[in-house]
C-alpha cells in the first residue's frame, strides 16, 4: 500500500514503484472501479503490445483455421436465395 495525494483537477499521481510494477506508460489506459470507499486501479494492456510481447497461450495454423471454418459453414443451414 502506498500513499498518494490528490492534486489540481483531482489528478492522482501514481508512485514510480507502482507504475513500474504495472508496466504503465504515459498515455496508457487504466480501469478504475469503485469498491465501497475504495478505488481499484487495473492496467489495460495494449492489444498489439500484448500480441507481440505477451505470454502466448494458444497457437493455430492457417490450415486449422480453414478446417474449423468449413466445419462451421457445414453446421449452419443455408438461407435459400
Amino acid at each position: 500500500m502506498v500513499e498518494a495525494r490528490v492534486g489540481k483537477k483531482y489528478a492522482i499521481y501514481i508512485p514510480k514503484a507502482l507504475v513500474r510494477a504495472l508496466n504503465l506508460k504515459e498515455g496508457g489506459k487504466v480501469l478504475l472501479k469503485l469498491d465501497g470507499t475504495r478505488i481499484v486501479l487495473e492496467s489495460v494492456q495494449d492489444p498489439i503490445e500484448l500480441a507481440l510481447h505477451g505470454k502466448k497461450f494458444a497457437s493455430t495454423t492457417p490450415d486449422n483455421v480453414e478446417k474449423i471454418s468449413l466445419e462451421e459453414q457445414r453446421s449452419r443451414p443455408r438461407n435459400p436465395a
